[in-house]
């Protein structure tokens, strides 16, 4: 199952990544658990200096933007090719 996190604060951007990457989890039928990292000494763990920060079984694939679902279907995707 993947792990997949979105870094930030709970502002709206932040907020509109878990949306939509919630909707292309769903869209794709794939297990996973989306955990939201709102403590902001985490996010340099991932190398996130501007949130949001989204994070695929422990690799961060985007920070400082919303990516587009398009762009997160490639990330889920490409980490389940990796398991």
């Amino acid at each position: 199952m993947l792990t997949i996190k979105v870094l930030g604060s709970g502002c709206a951007n932040c907020k509109r990544l878990e949306k939509l990457t919630k909707k292309v989890i769903n869209d794709l039928g794939v297990e996973a658990e989306v955990v939201k990292v709102t403590d902001p000494t985490k996010y340099a763990d991932y190398g996130v200096m501007a949130t949001p920060g989204l994070v695929v079984d422990d690799e961060t694939v985007s920070s400082g933007r919303i990516p587009s679902i398009a762009e997160i279907t490639t990330f889920v995707t490409s980490a389940l090719a990796t398991q």
